[in-house]
């Protein structure tokens, strides 16, 4: 990579005119972006999917490859007009910058073309997704936005976003919605389906989108639905890839190895993306660029969630309240670190199958030296947010199967009892812990009440369900919790770890 700049000012803005005066050592494309043609369009621009899904067409790209599979963004709230004058401001292009303790080095990625206007009803989403030249389409919104009753797994229908959208199929609010519609416009047209690929932290995250879409399309059109369940693909995958949120310090490191970026992104020097080779109107050969087409995206991705998402919510509250402010500082923490080893060992990778080349226990390795990478400044706050989404999907499925299996839940009870007294709002030196879940006030009034009656934790059952029943949970959960109130955090994992 190129030197340094010293003097910020000098640094070159990004866009396709200034590509070529990029500092040298630094990738850029080297295909001609005027010509690239779209195929994708995705539909939540955050920074994982311009490392992620994005950087490997660009590899394609740089190879000669997929070139009409460019993309298209997109996104349906209105924060997400921010990101698309960014973006367009410098034509989509985005510095990759790879962090690894042995050194950094950066890119330029340009496989994103276009981002879409952000407005209500949706009409410029609908309209690109219905253009037979699109072939897939994607989505990173995060585990907690597909509409998912935790409590059953099935779809929401009471949810005010969906009763919305099945009463405006035309003008919906939602990306569910604007795809239903845009699927209608395809089949009217005498058009084919798109793929609809789901990229997501989902533990099927295929099929539940698939469920989104099909069940939300039912309550208009229900002969729509049955077209889209019979025609369309939703390819199971697995995403991994540790990538911070962007802000001054990202964009001022952009600068300082010589490009004005104001979306910048870091990443981890890893990436995996697994995924079952189901598509109806074809696909870039993203197994070239080193992503696996494989028919156990299951297995791969029970692997990731559990010992990866589900690690990082083992660390993140406990190190909430011990006021570690990034993971790699949770992981640095002796007790924290061999909770997490414990965790682990005893309970999480028990209930995990091997897939081809890794075994559960060194998988957890690999991810223990990931998480210690402390060139990633990966805030504890955004791992820890929306953990009313991610205990369900991560930690929770781990429980149950380790109670069916008579396996140990004490650090899992643990995990759960240090998640209740996170969202009670203080850490243990006495700061405040600022509303960090979609769900917040409900958690917060529902964590002080359990610090008297550890039960009423568990009562939440949208979260719970049957386990809130099962006698060994609830004992280990309120004997837990009992102790972190009554002598704190760092004696609940002393006696956990020795135990």
């Amino acid at each position: 990579m190129g030197d340094t700049v010293q003097d910020p000012q000098m640094a070159v803005r990004l866009s396709n005119e200034t590509l070529g005066n990029v500092p040298a050592g630094i990738p850029r494309p080297a295909y001609d972006r005027t010509a690239l043609t779209p195929g994708i369009v995705h539909i939540g621009l955050g920074n994982f999917h311009r490392a992620h899904q994005a950087w490997y067409l660009h590899r394609l790209m740089q190879e000669g490859l997929a070139q009409d599979w460019a993309i298209i963004g997109a996104g349906v709230r209105p924060y997400d007009a921010k990101m698309r004058e960014k973006l367009l401001a410098q034509d989509c292009l985005t510095t990759l910058i790879e962090l690894d303790p042995t050194g950094m080095s950066a890119e330029v990625s340009g496989a994103m073309t276009d981002y879409l206007p952000i407005e209500e009803g949706n009409g410029a989403l609908i309209r690109a997704m219905a253009d037979p030249a699109i072939r897939i389409v994607a989505l990173t919104v995060t585990e907690g936005g597909y509409y998912i009753d935790p409590a059953t797994g099935g779809f929401d229908s009471t949810h005010e976003d969906m009763i919305y959208d099945a009463a405006h199929p035309d003008a919906p609010r939602t990306a569910f919605g604007a795809m239903i519609a845009a699927l209608r416009l395809r089949r009217d047209a005498g058009v084919g389906p798109f793929t609809a690929q789901s990229c997501d932290n989902l533990q099927g995250n295929g099929a539940v989108l698939r469920q989104t879409l099909v069940t939300l399309a039912r309550m208009s059109d229900s002969e729509l639905a049955l077209w889209i369940d019979n025609e369309a693909a939703f390819p199971n995958s697995m995403v991994d890839c540790i990538v911070p949120a962007t802000g001054p310090s990202e964009i001022a490191l952009a600068r300082s190895i010589g490009i004005d970026d104001s979306a910048p992104v870091t990443h981890e020097n890893y990436r995996q993306w697994v995924i079952e080779d189901e598509f109806c109107a074809g696909r870039p050969d993203w197994d070239k660029a080193g992503a696996v087409f494989s028919d156990r995206v299951h297995d791969y991705e029970a692997m990731k969630i559990r010992i990866l998402n589900g690690g990082h919510q083992v660390i993140a509250n406990a190190g909430e309240l011990l006021s570690c402010g990034t993971i790699a500082e949770c992981m640095a923490h002796p007790l924290i670190l061999d909770f997490f080893r414990k965790v682990q060992r005893a309970e999480i990778t028990q209930q995990v199958d091997p897939v081809p080349g890794m075994t559960p226990q060194a998988y957890a390795e690999l991810i223990e030296t990931r998480f210690a990478n402390r060139e990633i400044r990966d805030t504890t706050r955004r791992v820890a947010f929306d953990g009313s989404s991610r205990h369900p999907g991560f930690i929770l499925p781990v429980l149950r199967d380790a109670l069916a299996a008579g396996g140990s839940v004490s650090g899992l009870s643990l995990v759960e009892a240090l998640w209740a007294r996170m969202c009670a709002g203080t850490r243990e030196d006495g700061s405040a812990i600022e509303p960090n879940d979609p769900f917040w006030d409900d958690l917060n009034q529902t964590a002080l009440e359990a610090k008297d009656n550890p039960q009423r934790w568990l009562e939440q059952r949208q979260y719970y369900g049957a386990l809130a029943d099962n006698d060994a949970f609830r004992a280990a959960f309120a004997g837990w919790l009992e102790l972190i109130w009554s002598k704190g955090t760092t004696a609940a994992l002393e006696q956990y770890i020795r135990g």
